[in-house]
């Protein structure tokens, strides 16, 4: 009896999660789930849980953002995985806003540790390469199987109404968001924002295309950079290559098409995407693959004269000071409500 007990309490004192949270800044509440393997930490937008809402769980884009910075000057400020490009009033009167910390990065980054991108770099000589960590971790499964760990906690509290549950993400959050609603059968809606419907790769292929054909760059440098990226695939699924450049793996994983998987999703699908994305121009076609299924979940919406991040576009140059990430969000919400 003893034995069994002591063995337990091994198997608890490697598996820890933080059930009250800690509360940051006045804006959100803080998760910890642990163990001597791993550490996923995660925020909820509220610092008093206590009205029952659902879940909406949004997965940020690529690059080991902390989701808060602390700096010297300014305390403490959210990046939140983009979400602070949001009115989260809006999102927060309906659901419980989840972000889950990426991998190998601290949820709160000390601005010593965060170049002029404001990513976390951390131990890496050069600030503008992520940590061996980081890329060891950047993968598209791992990002998966972190969500469900999360979603299974946060199943088990009080203060989360399972009637529905939101995941969405952008970008590489888009990936992200759709693999987690195909493991997940408790996902009720799926958002996707900027996605790529055929991976990442072939974004990079359609670019050099595009400027060979506008002479931005010659044909042949296009033929030499076209090949450089079919090569960079090859090395993505060679182990050996794949130890020496760890990078690799999110180039491997993050490439995979999503098509297949938004079509065997049966359930609502929001697309949003600004029409001066390269990277998502060719959800236009999506439509055309629904209505050969004969499906009807799919709702797509264009943004016109935008681009990856909704910010409008004028004479061909991003004008920063011309957002629109509010108006689109606000869009996914009260569609979410139908």
């Amino acid at each position: 009896m003893k034995l069994k007990i002591s063995f337990l309490f091994i198997i608890l004192s490697q598996f820890f999660i933080s059930q009250q949270g800690k509360i940051i800044n006045n804006q959100s509440t803080a998760f910890e789930i642990s163990n001597k393997n791993e550490k996923i930490e995660f925020m909820v937008v509220d610092t008093e849980l206590k009205d029952k809402k659902p879940i909406f769980l949004w997965c940020q884009g690529s690059l080991p953002y902390p989701l808060y910075v602390n700096s010297k000057e300014e305390g403490i400020w959210m990046i939140g995985g983009g979400i602070s490009n949001f009115d989260i009033s809006t999102i927060v009167k309906y659901y419980h806003l989840v972000v889950i910390a990426m991998p190998e990065t601290p949820l709160i980054a000390d601005e010593k540790d965060i170049n002029e991108s404001y990513w976390y770099f951390g131990n890496s000589k050069n600030k503008n390469e992520p940590t061996i960590e980081f890329q060891k971790a950047d993968y598209l499964e791992n990002y998966v199987n972190r969500a469900q760990k999360v979603l299974k906690f946060l199943n088990k509290q009080k203060w989360v109404d399972h009637s529905k549950l939101i995941v969405a993400g952008s970008s590489q959050g888009s990936k992200v968001a759709t693999k987690i609603a195909i493991a997940n059968k408790n996902v009720s809606k799926l958002g996707l924002f900027s996605a790529n419907p055929f991976g990442r790769i072939d974004q990079m292929i359609r670019d050099y295309r595009k400027d060979a054909e506008q002479n931005r760059i010659s044909w042949e440098k296009a033929d030499k950079e076209i090949e450089k990226e079919y090569q960079t695939l090859r090395d993505a699924y060679n182990p050996k290559k794949v130890e020496e450049n760890p990078n690799l793996l999110a180039w491997k994983s993050f490439s995979v098409p999503l098509l297949d998987d938004w079509l065997n999703f049966n359930k609502p699908i929001y697309i949003a995407y600004g029409t001066h994305d390269i990277a998502s121009d060719l959800n236009d076609i999506v439509p055309l693959f629904f209505i050969r299924e004969n499906k009807n979940n799919l709702t797509l919406k264009r943004y016109l004269n935008l681009e990856h991040n909704f910010f409008e576009v004028e004479n061909g140059k991003t004008n920063h000071d011309k957002p629109h990430w509010e108006e689109v969000m606000d869009d996914f919400v009260k569609w979410t409500l139908k």
